[in-house]
């Protein structure tokens, strides 16, 4: 029964195999005749003559591969079935290189970041040093999500992360920044004093570069279509717990040296703090000055 099955359907791929022989041969006959026929007759320009001769091999292509189709529609049937289990299991074998390949493309074409971007992925947080179709490396920033300071580790994210995760760009605002530290208090403490004396540090720590941050934020602003917050240090007040105060200051610094500056200005607050303890009474007029200047006007998103 096997052979006699083999016998058939080899018959039967012989029979197709000749017909589709016969086939071609029969369609090229016939339109060579037709090409002398469009040739034989008088055009009155040689392009609707190439037309003609052009729409006469089509239609021949086109029946020849209709009807060839219909000869072997059986087994175009069982190969197309196998290539679509083929791709399938290829699909399923490389999910995780076209996810990687996927993300990298949106990443790249969203413009998330760029090298040298400050970024936070699911709590990973890092300067961008490399990238690739498949991953992007990112030299780590800790151990906490306050610290600016580098750990001396590469961490390799793959790509297909940022099609399901937010992607925070600290670097979006390019050269300068508007960073914020926290000062935690007690409640009993005098938390007025330590405002004047935070506000203080900022100012001086930032003069330096204040006005050059304004003139980037405002020229961002233009370029993005973005409404610009004030770039001048401020101080805001928490209530984290009912027996605690945090004071919130804000306050443009360069992108690079965020952990400089903030360490700059948390050594003067300090300092200030210090002074004040052995002469309470001291700059009394001159912070007072300096709460006046604590609340500018400000934009919407400030």
């Amino acid at each position: 029964m096997d052979n006699l099955l083999d016998n058939l359907t080899e018959s039967v791929f012989l029979g197709k195999l000749i017909s589709s022989v016969l086939l071609v041969i029969a369609l090229t006959i016939v339109w060579r005749l037709a090409a002398a026929s469009i040739r034989r007759v008088s055009w009155s320009t040689h392009e609707s003559q190439r037309r003609w001769l052009v729409m006469a091999r089509n239609v021949a292509v086109i029946t020849g591969v209709f009807l060839l189709v219909v000869v072997w529609a059986d087994q175009l049937r069982t190969l197309a079935l196998s290539v679509v289990a083929f791709a399938a299991a290829i699909i399923l074998s490389t999910k995780e290189l076209l996810m990687c390949f996927t993300g990298g493309v949106l990443r790249s074409s969203a413009g998330m970041f760029h090298l040298g971007d400050r970024i936070e992925v699911k709590k990973l947080r890092g300067d961008v040093i490399d990238l690739t179709v498949l991953t992007t490396t990112i030299l780590e920033i800790g151990p906490e999500q306050l610290s600016h300071q580098q750990t001396g580790r590469a961490v390799v994210l793959p790509n297909s992360i940022f099609l399901s995760e937010a992607v925070i760009n600290e670097s979006f605002t390019e050269d300068y920044v508007l960073h914020t530290t926290v000062l935690p208090l007690a409640r009993k403490d005098d938390w007025a004093r330590a405002e004047r004396h935070l506000l203080q540090a900022a100012n001086e720590v930032c003069e330096e570069f204040i006005e050059a941050a304004r003139k980037h934020l405002v020229r961002l602003g233009r370029r993005q279509g973005l409404d610009v917050p004030s770039v001048e240090p401020r101080v805001t007040l928490l209530f984290p717990k009912p027996d605690e105060i945090d004071l919130l200051v804000r306050f443009p610094v360069p992108a690079r040296r965020k952990g400089r500056i903030e360490q700059a200005l948390l050594r003067r607050y300090l300092a200030l703090e210090d002074a004040a303890s052995v002469q309470p009474d001291a700059d009394i007029s001159q912070a007072a000055g300096l709460q006046a200047e604590a609340t500018p006007s400000d934009s919407p998103l400030s």
